[in-house]
């Protein structure tokens, strides 16, 4: 009787050759797909919001997606959200810019933004993101081109929004003497960084440790001599 051939029959596949997905790969694909339809739901929710001639969402589509989440449209979580999308322009996010804040957030529904803000405002109140978006608040306020200052009025409203929560009395009396002063009839971003850097630093209101030597701008010197002079 003649042996059985160990070689298989010709055409038969070689199972040592056969293509094999790793539990990795399976999951990377899964991930890629889950990702991909993330992106269209964020997309979707754009477009949903977004003037169509202009391609992006403009201060009236913002108004309905404050209205939508529940949330005030002067409300700061909601330029922390701009801050979140590095948009550009007051009033407008882009397409880009949604689609960077919306992955950022994890949210891709209005439920989910709405419900992302909580941990959005306790990101920007860390001390290593907070003096960032106290910068980005000042840039994002400069409408015009080539603008490098904003008037008072706007910025007691910027200050009271962004600062008055952290440093209540500083900002308050600050915005007291912004008013009634007739010096400066706008404030530029050195100013305005440096009442960050004023509130941080110095002692309030006793002014102890306050130098008037030091590179603190102008408006400061005035401010503080104005301070004094009420407490005597």
């Amino acid at each position: 009787m003649m042996r059985r051939s160990a070689s298989k029959k010709a055409g038969q596949p070689n199972s040592t050759n056969s293509i094999n997905f790793s539990p990795s790969d399976l999951f990377r694909t899964a991930s890629s797909r889950a990702s991909s339809k993330e992106m269209e739901r964020i997309d979707n929710l754009f477009h949903s919001y977004a003037n169509r001639s202009l391609g992006m969402i403009d201060p009236e589509g913002i108004e309905t997606l404050c209205s939508d989440m529940e949330v005030d449209h002067t409300d700061v979580r909601i330029l922390m959200l701009a801050w979140k999308m590095k948009a550009e322009k007051q009033g407008y996010f882009t397409l880009e810019e949604w689609r960077r804040g919306m992955k950022a957030l994890r949210a891709d529904t209005v439920s989910k933004l709405r419900k992302a803000l909580p941990e959005l405002e306790k990101e920007v109140k860390r001390p290593s993101k907070f003096e960032d978006f106290y910068s980005y608040s000042f840039c994002y306020c400069l409408t015009e081109e080539k603008q490098k200052s904003i008037d008072i009025e706007s910025i007691c409203q910027l200050l009271d929004l962004v600062l008055g929560s952290h440093f209540r009395a500083q900002v308050d009396y600050f915005i007291e003497y912004l008013k009634i002063q007739s010096d400066y009839k706008v404030i530029n971003m050195d100013q305005w960084m440096g009442f960050f850097r004023f509130c941080n630093e110095i002692s309030f209101p006793d002014f102890s440790n306050y130098n008037p030597d030091l590179a603190w701008p102008l408006i400061l010197d005035n401010f503080v001599e104005w301070m004094q002079s009420k407490q005597t």
